[in-house]
């Protein structure tokens, strides 16, 4: 059964003004500008960039100006978010108690607090300025399926990745600074993820596939940029699946779709039907996920290892 989510990143470098507190109200203000631009694609999430209220501040002023939830600059996001029925990611400094955190903080579509993933690989010079780090990646259950955010630096670790991936997450967010680039290609591709970045940088955000393609890019020309995708989805190898790709395609014709990426050798299982969905007819066909076909291609190994193990020591 398709799972179809419209998502919205945005494109956002900050707008420094003469004071703190004057560039914390330009940067509102001009997010509060460009999310009214994203809902024109009545988008389901909208993703902000990392800290995007504070963009311009040096890391000392970001971790001083903290707030926690919810004070004013959540309150005016959360206002945009009820009004429209929209869920928004709203990266931000967040006190609570005694520490700093930098987090992407989850609004709810009826303006309410859903929860908060706090930057598990803070960098060096954000730790030295008080920036506490994050324990643990966090996923969300929405009403259209599981969602994850990694902020930043965390692309340089693979804790935060694998643990999503874990945990079955379909889509993860990432506000950043730093574009990541190829990087953000190699998540999407090796862990079978959607990816959508939203970057303080020019140079663009993008949303990628599960196999690693680019589908929509920013520039500064278009900071907002919008695709729907379906999280009934699969990433299967090609190794004993493909032969079986015409069967399901004569039973459930175009409810079903096939991307295939022939150098990796893998490919994309859509399912658009009503009465069905992806994993049933991975059952159906006998077909494999990439993930169970290398399972059984490492247990195979073993068992190889193992018998001639048991040879030698007979011979």
């Amino acid at each position: 059964m398709a799972k179809h989510i419209r998502i919205t990143t945005v494109t956002f470098r900050g707008i420094k003004g003469e004071t703190v507190n004057e560039t914390i109200e330009n940067n509102i203000r001009e997010i509060l500008r460009l999310l009214n631009i994203a809902i024109f694609d009545k988008p389901d999430l909208i993703c902000l960039p990392e800290c995007s209220p504070f963009l311009g501040l040096s890391m000392e002023e970001m971790v001083k100006n903290a707030e926690e939830i919810p004070e004013a600059l959540f309150t005016r996001v959360s206002s945009f978010a009820r009004q429209n029925r929209v869920y928004v990611i709203f990266p931000m400094m967040r006190r609570e108690d005694s520490k700093v955190y930098n987090s992407a903080v989850l609004i709810g579509r009826d303006g309410e607090y859903v929860g908060s993933y706090d930057k598990v690989h803070p960098t060096i010079w954000e730790i030295e300025a008080g920036v506490t780090p994050g324990v643990e990646a966090r996923t969300f259950k929405l009403e259209f399926g599981k969602i994850g955010v990694a902020i930043c630096f965390d692309l340089n670790f693979e804790d935060v990745i694998k643990s999503l991936a874990g945990n079955r997450v379909k889509i993860v967010f990432f506000p950043s600074m730093y574009p990541g680039g190829l990087q953000l290609k190699f998540w999407a591709f090796n862990h079978g993820v959607y990816v959508a970045s939203s970057v303080a940088d020019d140079r663009g955000s993008m949303i990628i596939n599960p196999l690693g393609r680019v589908l929509a890019v920013s520039s500064s020309y278009q900071p907002v940029i919008c695709c729907d995708i379906n999280l009934d989805y699969e990433v299967l190898h090609l190794d004993y699946n493909w032969e079986k790709m015409n069967q399901v395609k004569e039973k459930y014709g175009p409810k079903i779709s096939f991307e295939v990426s022939r150098p990796e050798a893998v490919f994309l299982m859509s399912c658009e039907a009503e009465e069905t969905v992806v994993e049933n007819i991975i059952k159906e066909f006998n077909l494999e996920t990439r993930e169970e076909y290398f399972k059984r291609a490492s247990d195979a190994r073993d068992a190889a290892l193992k018998k001639q193990c048991s040879h030698s020591a007979k011979g």
